[in-house]
């Protein structure tokens, strides 16, 4: 399983790397390992501004939808459009060509709230 120290987790398997005042955000390799074939990954929210927790899209693997979520708050600024006609990446890539969105982090002292790679290794 691979857990990159230099990122921060979520309870919900998303994972956050910040690069100055913005971030990527995607779902770890846990994640796309428990979902299996990724087909589709729908993100309807560029443009918004979200809270910690929200919900930013979707994700569709061949046995099921599930909700992709906030790290921590900020507007999403871009989606990965690869991932329109190569879902597949997420799976080979997750942390990688297979991130999700480009999100602002107005508030960086909410990544304090996060698991680092130790505390991410213990809830799965």
């Amino acid at each position: 399983m691979n857990i990159p120290e230099n990122l921060k987790y979520t309870n919900e398997h998303e994972w956050i790397r910040v690069e100055g005042e913005t971030a990527y955000v995607g779902i770890t390799d846990f994640a796309q390992n428990e979902l299996g074939e990724i087909v589709f990954v729908e993100v309807e929210t560029v443009g918004e501004t979200l809270a910690a927790g929200a919900v930013f899209g979707t994700v569709e693997a061949v046995k099921t939808v599930s909700d992709l979520n906030m790290p921590v708050s900020g507007e999403v600024l871009e989606f990965n459009e690869n991932l329109n006609d190569h879902p597949e990446v997420v799976n080979q890539d997750p942390y990688g060509e297979g991130w999700m969105i480009k999100i602002s982090v107005p508030n960086p002292a909410e990544l304090d709230a996060l698991l680092d790679a130790e505390g991410y290794k213990a809830i799965i």
